[in-house]
């Protein structure tokens, strides 16, 4: 266990609380940040405070409305449709999204005293999302470090997996259970398995379903 301590970008869904949970194993201290940026749905930041009690991890919520205000998308108007189009972005994508979250981590980071900052994007399954590329992550430390003047480390633990793999992850970690009923992923704003509809619902019971067959298999036991 690295005796630093972590900061954790952490949203209550799937893949945030996976990254809590392996944030937990790996530091000897970790504190969760969560950003208000005017969301679907209040229920995501109900979900994480949540967690962050239940798991005993100090936790923060900053207030980035100004974000809903300069880059209205799908996952901040309940008005707009989800849609994705093929060779267009989806409309949930939130320009610029974790560039402020990454940044704002680093300022909070700062003042508490923590050189790692773990977030849970993935290139994987990232719905081609630009702000979740490994080339952007590993850009923008290099920013935050000369801007601070700091060595921070931002970790990435799900950059190279897909869904499946990212169940198996939160197995290994004795957290499979809890992340199945305590995590929000639903752009509906359901926990659990949530609506079944929304893509965010689909893509996680598709990666569930590989993963639960796969040690039915034998394979992931």
């Amino acid at each position: 266990m690295n005796t630093e301590k972590a900061l954790v970008v952490f949203s209550g869904g799937q893949d945030s609380t996976t990254c809590l949970f392996w944030a937990k194993k790996a530091f000897n201290e970790v504190e969760a940040v969560t950003f208000n940026y005017g969301q679907r749905h209040v229920a995501e930041l109900d979900c994480a405070k949540e967690i962050a009690e239940d798991l005993n991890v100090p936790h923060h919520i900053l207030d980035m409305s100004l974000l809903n205000q300069l880059a209205p998308s799908a996952l901040t108007r309940t008005d707009e449709e989800i849609t994705h189009l093929e060779g267009e972005l989806p409309s949930t994508f939130v320009p610029g999204r974790n560039l402020l979250f990454l940044s704002f981590a680093g300022i909070l980071a700062k003042q508490i005293g923590a050189k790692h900052i773990v977030t849970g994007v993935c290139e994987t399954d990232f719905s081609g999302y630009p702000d979740c590329r490994d080339i952007f992550v590993k850009s923008l430390n290099v920013s935050l470090n000369l801007s601070m003047n700091e060595q921070f480390v931002i970790h990435t633990p799900l950059m190279w997996i897909n869904k499946s793999q990212t169940w198996e992850m939160a197995d290994d970690l004795g957290a499979f259970r809890y992340i199945q009923e305590h995590t929000l992923t639903c752009y509906n704003g359901l926990k659990g398995s949530g609506c079944g509809e929304c893509p965010a619902c689909e893509l996680r019971q598709r990666g569930l379903d590989e993963y639960l067959s796969s040690k039915k298999g034998g394979k992931g036991s």
